[in-house]
């Protein structure tokens, strides 16, 4: 599992069309909150006759906020572009200028074998010159992992293709919304992705080949208004994270809040968490009750959820 906390505070993702005007104000203004990361897309949000009027739009955004980051305060987040195609990444450094070093990475869609080494390739080759690392978010919703036939060996070649970029991959995210519009299916408000098994059986294999070694986002959850979509996006929230899930992509501002209450951790985890990587190994006694006198700790069993409540309390607080 990653050792590190910034893995895991990409937290909400706010997916935003790249041709939107008005992101630079909104972020000056803070009027998406101080907690949260953004991707700007350049792909499905965008008409395939208007890519280069959103690139130059996306340009223009990264030097307004560039430029007044250097005399205004304000919280800028991890800021990701959602691109079409490897020479793509390429081609938007060179057009970003100065302001590229607000990038700290790229969403990579239908993320496959098919594209996989370009994509890797575009990546390492920025960082050559980059002062700072930029990093890569894989997205894993390519109708090609449907196939019973052949997933496993698919996830994990592409887990080998990853290995080498490994400390460049932020996180792995899963497609929910492409991977369902191949069945045709479309969850309402009162229900969780994770009963949909075709779904939920994809996403289990992904965290079971990616999941000791990488951390993995959830789903998009499409309602934001209306009834019941906040008790629904709880549900699910309670889901993906029992399910090995962490953050969340989402669609609105007004999902950014439930998205990071839903990982906050628990006082009596926390407790436990401390009282487990506290535990002397060359003890005679390797479990014990917890804290509160509820439930049975081990040391040998319970080290690794340990580290990840420690690391979410520090990526999301505590409750």
């Amino acid at each position: 599992m990653k050792d590190s906390v910034f893995y895991y505070r990409v937290g909400p993702l706010l997916y935003c069309p790249a041709n939107h005007t008005e992101i630079a104000d909104s972020l000056i203004k803070e009027r998406f909150g101080t907690h949260f990361s953004l991707a700007l897309c350049l792909e499905d949000t965008i008409s395939d006759h208007h890519v280069e009027e959103a690139e130059q739009q996306l340009s223009r955004t990264l030097n307004t906020l560039f430029h007044a980051s250097k005399n205004t305060l304000f919280f800028l987040p991890m800021i990701f572009i959602r691109v079409r195609s490897p020479r793509q990444i390429l081609k938007l450094m060179d057009l970003f200028g100065d302001a590229k070093e607000l990038v700290t990475g790229f969403n990579l869609p239908k993320f496959s074998l098919k594209n996989a080494e370009d994509y890797l390739n575009a990546v390492l080759r920025v960082n050559q010159t980059s002062k700072k690392p930029v990093y890569l978010m894989p997205i894993l919703e390519d109708a090609s992992m449907i196939d019973l036939r052949t997933r496993a060996d698919l996830l994990y070649e592409l887990k080998d293709l990853l290995a080498p970029a490994e400390e460049l991959v932020l996180n792995i995210r899963v497609g929910g919304n492409d991977l369902c519009h191949r069945f045709g299916f479309r969850r309402g408000p009162r229900e969780s992705i994770h009963s949909i098994r075709a779904i939920s059986d994809i996403f289990s294999d992904i965290v079971t080949v990616f999941g000791m070694d990488y951390v993995i986002s959830g789903p998009v959850w499409e309602y934001y208004n209306g009834k019941n979509w906040e008790k629904g996006l709880k549900k699910e929230l309670k889901e993906d994270r029992l399910c090995g899930f962490t953050g969340k992509t989402a669609i609105h501002p007004a999902q950014i809040e439930l998205i990071n209450d839903a990982y906050k951790v628990s006082e009596k985890d926390l407790e436990d968490a401390r009282a487990i990587l506290g535990w002397n190994p060359s003890s005679k006694n390797l479990v014990s009750g917890c804290t509160k006198g509820e439930r049975m700790n081990e040391y040998k069993v319970h080290s690794n959820w340990a580290k990840r409540i420690l690391m979410l309390s520090e990526a999301f607080g505590v409750r």
